[in-house]
């Protein structure tokens, strides 16, 4: 006997609708599994960038970092539910860092007057201090996060984070008789926010030091461990190796640079650069564009940091019929315009980290960067080597609190105030009695 089924439209809904139940019954069950690794690279998120000279709006997304997995999933499973957009606006920086001060600097080796513009929460009791140092084209708001989140660990830690000449809100003047060089046949222009080779930085990074000491009148400098990322990584091994600051330097750190990746990194710099946009219309959707290409994976740290590496700037149109925007967000920082000194920064850096004094921290985002020299010296033991395979480039951005917690344990380590050194021999023999 052959029995039939039929089903109307009702019986069906409340079919689907069992199981739909059935299935997130199932699911709830199940353990969480983070998402793949995103694909570092620009190929799909540039599709809607490239040649570009300015950025429209971007479509809405759901990309936050306190965003959770089950909100996420339920609203995957709901077709036609509206998805919130982030929250893009930009944070402030006094969140992060008690003050900011402008440094004024008379720099006669360069016969230049130069403004540091920098950002800084004074040690406590005697606490050590972490001077950062940001990469190319960033600003010193790029370790607002990593600042925050070390002194969670570190509640007597200072932080100083400066902007770099020809990056966030530093300036160099130059005398009104000093603004052609001799050396062009034609007197063209010389930008001193521009004259970025290492040495100068470097001097740049000391002087900001000494100027910060004066300014919130340190009667001594605190023990320092300077960060770097990037070019900042190659900024402050040179400072450490120039022994400039003597015996102040307790250590320091370099975030996601080594000379053979880096080397060859530079030969497709220019091809990246000219992919990016050229402009935005407004802050957010920088911000958005950051995050949306994983050039910064954290959206927090992109509210913070994005804004400082941007400038409004009018536009206008060569066709006056056109219609163009009242103005733009254009980069502080023309990259391409760094280039004759991108081999300067980076030559030597794996011996320089190598031999300079102090102690030593390498965080990458992959072992994979490593090359032949930081290999063998990893070997034998020269440096602290910490690999966060989640991040991106800038690993301090994007995994702020695992970075701040190496960076902890480094500073533990290489601490002098918790360094108990044995009684000397002749001081034991007197105490005994002995001649």
């Amino acid at each position: 006997m052959q029995l039939v089924f039929t089903l109307d439209s009702d019986s069906t809904s409340i079919m689907s609708e069992l199981q739909r139940s059935f299935a997130k019954a199932k699911l709830a069950g199940l353990p969480f599994e983070p998402p793949l690794p995103i694909n570092t690279t620009l190929e799909d998120d540039e599709d809607d960038y490239e040649q570009a000279d300015n950025v429209g709006p971007l479509p809405e997304q759901a990309q936050d970092d306190d965003s959770s997995s089950a909100s996420s999933a339920s609203s995957a499973s709901s077709t036609g539910t509206i998805r919130p957009s982030p929250i893009l606006d930009p944070l402030p920086w006094n969140d992060y860092f008690s003050e900011e001060l402008y440094l004024e600097n008379e720099n006669h080796d360069h016969n230049e007057t130069i403004i540091h513009h920098v950002y800084v929460t004074p040690p406590l009791e005697k606490g050590p201090l972490l001077v950062t140092h940001h990469g190319a084209g960033s600003s010193g708001l790029s370790f607002a996060l990593l600042a925050s989140e070390i002194r969670k660990i570190l509640p007597r830690c200072g932080v100083l984070s400066l902007d770099a000449r020809g990056h966030g809100e530093t300036i160099v003047t130059p005398p009104e008789d000093s603004t052609t060089d001799s050396t062009f046949s034609k007197a063209e222009p010389v930008d001193p926010n521009m004259t970025l080779d290492l040495k100068t930085l470097s001097t740049d990074l000391r002087d900001v030091i000494r100027l910060t000491q004066k300014a919130l009148a340190w009667p001594d400098l605190p023990d320092l461990v300077l960060i770097g990322h990037s070019l900042g990584g190659a900024v402050v091994t040179d400072l450490a190796l120039s022994g400039m600051l003597g015996q102040a330097v307790l250590g320091y750190a370099v975030l996601d640079v080594v000379e053979g990746s880096a080397m060859d990194a530079l030969q497709s710099m220019q091809q990246y650069l000219s992919t990016r946009p050229k402009s935005f219309p407004t802050i957010q959707s920088a911000v958005e564009w950051h995050t949306r290409s994983c050039t910064i994976r954290s959206m927090t740290s992109a509210r913070v940091s994005v804004p400082s590496l941007l400038r409004r700037t009018p536009e206008t149109s060569p066709l006056p019929s056109a219609t163009v925007p009242a103005d733009l967000w254009t980069w502080r920082t023309d990259l391409a315009k760094t280039q004759t000194f991108w081999s300067d920064w980076f030559t030597d850096l794996s011996r320089n980290f190598l031999a300079a004094q102090g102690g030593k921290l390498l965080i990458l985002a992959g072992t994979d960067r490593l090359d032949k020299e930081l290999t063998i010296g990893q070997m034998q033991g020269k440096y602290q080597l910490q690999v966060i395979p989640e991040a991106g480039h800038f690993v301090h951005e994007d995994c702020a609190g695992k970075t701040a917690g190496y960076v902890a344990e480094f500073v533990r380590r290489n601490d002098r105030a918790g360094l108990v050194l044995p009684p000397k021999v002749t001081d034991m023999i007197k105490a005994n009695g002995g001649v």
